[in-house]
């Protein structure tokens, strides 16, 4: 993708997420044909704004299917916040949340030229029980491309933590009891739900995408995709997920 079409793309962006505004798409010269043209025009949002990543949400790539890449996105610093969290709808207006298993590095990952092994990744990290807040700065993200979204942070609207665990590596994370609540009412309670069944598997592919550029930083998180589905709820509803012997965390939309 032309560098000036990726930076028309992120300057759009970038002034949605400033103004907490939302734009209905973003022009077809500069419309991502690639999800490494959609990581650049993150890339390049992160740039303009100025802001620090503290958490990245993940995907790994579908095993088996070498055409399938690893997707990841920017969480940043302002929208990361330990439970109990408060998030304006101002800037979530969506009010979509989801239940995640998340991980904290605790050292430094930096570039290098050899890819880091599972196990160097499950030694540096602690987990904790985590909610997504999903929320677009596209007016309709469902009419969007998955480039587009990809390019628009895959949707992210920030990111709530529990307590980190350092004990962890014990617990099967792909078959965990988890229970989603709204208001105090249960709306999910199963076991398992990760997409892949390995939320580990979704840190190590961050650390791999990554590894060849920024690298990992001591003290960020990547959140693993949801066990629970993508529900919207509404101003004012408090949301909680809890998994069996990793934790909780909570948090309220405030209008």
């Amino acid at each position: 993708m032309d560098p000036k079409r990726i930076a028309e793309a992120a300057s759009l962006l970038a002034a949605a997420r400033r103004a907490q505004t939302r734009i209905d798409g973003l022009p077809e010269s500069c419309r991502p044909q690639s999800v490494d043209d959609a990581h650049a025009i993150q890339d390049a949002v992160t740039a303009a704004l100025g802001i620090d990543v503290l958490a990245y949400k993940a995907n790994a790539p579908v095993s088996g299917d070498p055409g399938s890449p690893g997707l990841r996105a920017p969480i940043y610093a302002p929208f990361v916040q330990t439970s109990p969290g408060r998030v304006p709808t101002t800037e979530a207006p969506q009010c979509g949340v989801e239940g995640e298993v998340a991980f904290r590095f605790r050292h430094d990952l930096p570039p290098r030229a050899g890819a880091y092994m599972r196990e160097e990744v499950a030694a540096a990290v602690d987990a904790c029980a985590a909610i997504e807040v999903v929320s677009s700065r596209f007016t309709d993200p469902t009419a969007m491309t998955a480039n587009d979204r990809l390019a628009d942070a895959i949707s992210n609207g920030g990111f709530v933590y529990g307590r980190t665990i350092a004990d962890w590596q014990g617990l099967d994370l792909g078959r965990l009891k988890v229970r989603l609540t709204v208001n105090g009412e249960t709306v999910v309670e199963q076991a398992g739900g990760h997409p892949i069944g390995d939320p580990l598997a979704v840190a190590v592919a961050l650390v791999e995408m990554l590894r060849t550029g920024v690298g990992v930083k001591a003290g960020q998180f990547v959140t693993c995709g949801s066990y629970t589905g993508l529900r919207y709820i509404q101003p004012g509803d408090t949301c909680g997920v809890s998994f069996e012997g990793l934790g909780a965390a909570e948090m309220q939309f405030v209008p």
